[in-house]
């Protein structure tokens, strides 16, 4: 496409539109600078519904530390005076017949943040034509999509370094202060500045961290009592009565040869109440999308157009019914897979069992002792690398899967993009755990009648249980991923951005400005050099792959909120660092939450209930030692030996031994009595765990409002001033009529054709 015909659109809009040149040995890259006049921005402003202040009001954001802290009179470790602080204010929507009313009204330069002139400047460029309007040629969004400009993208403001002559911190810019009180790894143990975040980059993105430095302060406390856990249980593991009846015993049980709990309340509750703060400080809570313009690669590949109902325009179209049959065989390709997972771990559990003879059959005594540990943390780091390797392969699967799909607007294409790599993530991710926590060491027979598979006999949970093994298995998997993803963060973004750098910087200018001795790089140069903002799904689906980890098997293993906690330490300032240097400016998004992620968190802390009480009733031994304690004897004297049974006599006559294994079954080899009860009785307690568990959870959503009392009486406050400020029959006396007449330039007209 030519692009002359939507740069002249564009003049009519952008009056104030300026280009520059700039040419190298290879290629000349032709820079389009947009600045919109005070007109445009009132009649956009009303079009997008923004929301302008009425009235000041102190920045009154403060966090439950330093709200303690001052009531205890001892200053606040996490809190720091950030310069620049914005102010909260009562606002209402945007009006231009009623612009004296608006705070600031009388300052055109500054009446309108950076993010609001970003919003409406791109809300420019994706509705100018630039075609036939019939066939969707519409916007810069597919002009980017066919090449015809190679970016657009907001100006940062300024270099992030400070310069020496400007060390007074009210002197600094946005990007400075975020810098300096954010992105800096000395700041890993401050709050952080939120409304700082949000003013310069937008709702969405100060959402994103606001979230995960919530997430991540709920982690502090169930790290701190996980650690204690670990450490309680070492010393009752070594007081242990049943262990030290095993290391007592002597010969006295031969066994058969082999080839503490608690659970975190949910964050979810309280980020809600959070959530609507904030939305509501950032002018967020009635926040609702307009019709949503179609996907550029939509209207491209659409087979037929067809009248949209709710504007009237004749626009591309996909027939629901072709759509459907393509998320069907989606749905079938994501099921496909799924059973590639399923393979793989069936070959990791070959793995273990092969790796296992194998060592045990070296001859070294200290390899021997330990071939089942061998086998089984070599089989973690191996399941690791299957799983990294898998999940980049299914992500490029579901972005080609979705855009077959031929989703309308780019909600519903990320909706169902995060659907697919969630399902398959999950099982990708949390299969193996799964397996040991739940199936391994269920399926082993007993002797004389062992179960194989593939003609390898089963795997048996270790003379521990298979916590321990499942403990092993969420460590090297979620903080295997977790080193991983951070070296990634680290070294890929340096290297993306000296390759951009070195294809776009040439050792020999021949502009004119370098012609006339001036080298100086313009503000849109150093920005075109930056990498491309690629969204937050992959920060999310890493946090909420990583809450699972910790809640679905948080009786495993105490420790992962520890190293979750580590992690995000330094995740939260390594994204902080890619915003502010390393990426271009993204558009400012507004939002009223985290979006379908947090449905999904809530998914996942239901399923983090019934994985514990399931992990508490057949995994540990809390039910059984329980079970003895109430039926035989309190102090567990004895407790092993009625964890044992006795080999059946045709294998002991046999072997020409007489050896046990861990099971409750008779010298036959049927399950017990004892058996029966301990599964009536775990299938108790797995019914009433959950309907505790949920009871509470359920009151305690119904104490706690959605919305704190303090911002509904600052909502209805602010709905008085807007009624007060926009009523249009209002009667003004003297100069204030006059004052509230708004100029004649300012009258609501569409800047382009003037009607």
């Amino acid at each position: 496409w030519d692009s002359s015909e939507y740069n002249r659109w564009l003049m009519l809009s952008f009056p104030l539109l300026s280009q520059h040149v700039v040419q190298d040995e290879k290629k000349v890259v032709h820079y389009v600078l947009l600045n919109a006049p005070w007109s445009v921005l009132c009649y956009y402003a009303e079009d997008l519904q923004l929301r302008l202040p009425l009235q000041a009001l102190p920045n009154q954001a403060s966090n439950w530390s330093d709200r303690v802290a001052k009531r205890l009179g001892v200053p606040s470790l996490l809190h720091e005076e950030v310069p620049n602080l914005p102010l909260d204010y009562y606002t209402c929507h945007f009006k231009v017949n009623k612009l004296a009313w608006f705070l600031g009204s009388n300052e055109q330069d500054t009446f309108f943040s950076s993010t609001q002139r970003h919003r409406i400047l791109y809300e420019i460029l994706a509705t100018t034509p630039y075609g036939h309007l019939n066939q969707g040629e519409v916007g810069v969004d597919r002009l980017l999509s066919e090449d015809v400009f190679v970016a657009a993208f907001p100006l940062h403001e300024g270099p992030f370094v400070v310069p020496v002559d400007r060390l007074a911190p009210e002197s600094l810019t946005q990007r400075q202060v975020l810098f300096q009180y954010w992105a800096r790894w000395r700041k890993w143990n401050r709050y952080q500045p939120l409304d700082h975040i949000r003013r310069y980059f937008g709702e969405k993105i100060a959402l994103y961290f606001a979230w995960l430095g919530f997430y991540t302060g709920w982690l502090l406390p169930a790290a701190v009592v996980g650690t204690l856990v670990f450490i309680a249980g070492i010393f009752l593991m070594l007081s242990d009565i049943p262990a030290q009846e095993i290391c007592e015993s002597e010969d006295q049980y031969q066994m058969c040869p082999l080839s503490s709990e608690r659970s975190f309340h949910s964050p979810c509750f309280y980020w809600k109440r959070m959530n609507a703060t904030l939305a509501h400080r950032w002018d967020c809570s009635d926040f609702e999308d307009i019709e949503e313009r179609p996907r550029p690669q939509f209207t491209t590949m659409a087979p037929m157009m067809m009248e949209n109902p709710i504007t009237g325009a004749e626009e591309p179209y996909f027939p629901k019914r072709n759509r459907v049959k393509r998320v069907m065989a989606g749905l079938m390709i994501i099921i496909m897979m799924i059973a590639v997972v399923v393979m793989f771990l069936i070959s990791i559990i070959l793995y273990r069992a092969i790796i296992s003879i194998l060592v045990s059959r070296s001859g070294n005594f200290l390899f021997v002792a330990s071939a089942s540990r061998i086998a089984s943390l070599t089989g973690s780091v191996v399941n690791l690398i299957f799983i990294l390797i898998l999940s980049k392969i299914y992500i490029a699967l579901a972005h080609f899967l979705t855009k077959w799909e031929m989703h309308r607007t780019q909600t519903k294409y990320e909706d169902a993009f995060t659907f697919k790599v969630f399902v398959f993530q999950f099982v990708n991710f949390y299969s193996s755990p799964i397996y040991i926590a739940f199936f391994k060491g269920r399926f082993v027979g007993y002797p004389g009648h062992y179960k194989t598979l593939l003609g390898i006999r089963n795997e048996d949970c270790g003379a521990g249980g298979c916590l321990i093994e499942l403990a092993q298995e969420l460590l090297v998997i979620m903080v295997g991923k977790q080193v991983i993803n951070n070296v990634q963060e680290i070294v890929i973004p340096k290297l993306k951005g000296w390759w951009q750098k070195y294809k776009l910087r040439s050792k020999k200018r021949k502009s004119k400005e370098a012609q006339l001795g001036l080298v100086h790089q313009g503000p849109w140069e150093s920005n075109y050099e930056l990498l491309v903002c690629e969204g937050l799904f992959d920060e999310y689906l890493e946090m909420v792959l990583q809450f699972g980890f910790i809640t679905i098997f948080v009786a495993a293993c105490p420790l992962a909120p520890l190293f979750a906690l580590l992690n995000n330490w330094v995740e939260i300032r390594l994204d902080a660092q890619k915003f502010v240097c390393e990426y271009r400016r993204p558009v400012a998004e507004r939002a009223q939450g985290i979006g379908i992620w947090f449905y999904i968190l809530e998914v996942i802390t239901h399923l983090a209930v019934i994985s514990n009480a399931f992990l508490i009733a057949f995994t540990s031994d809390f039910l059984p030692r329980l079970y003895y304690q109430y039926t035989r004897t309190s102090n567990l004297q004895g407790y092993v030996n009625f964890t044992l049974a006795y080999a059946p006599k045709h294998f002991a006559s046999q072997h020409n031994v007489t050896c046990r294994y861990r099971a409750y079954r008779d010298e036959s080899g049927r399950y017990s009595l004892t058996y029966w009860n301990l599964l009536a009785i775990r299938l108790g307690f797995i019914i009433v765990f959950e309907h505790v568990v949920f009871f509470i959870a359920r009151v305690i959503d119904l104490m706690v409002p959605d919305i704190p009392e303090s911002l509904q009486i600052k909502v209805k406050r602010e709905r008085y001033l807007a009624k007060q400020a926009l009523a249009e029959n209002k009667v003004n006396l003297g100069a204030s009529e006059r004052k509230s007449e708004p100029p004649p330039a300012l009258c609501k007209q569409h800047p382009k054709t003037g009607s």
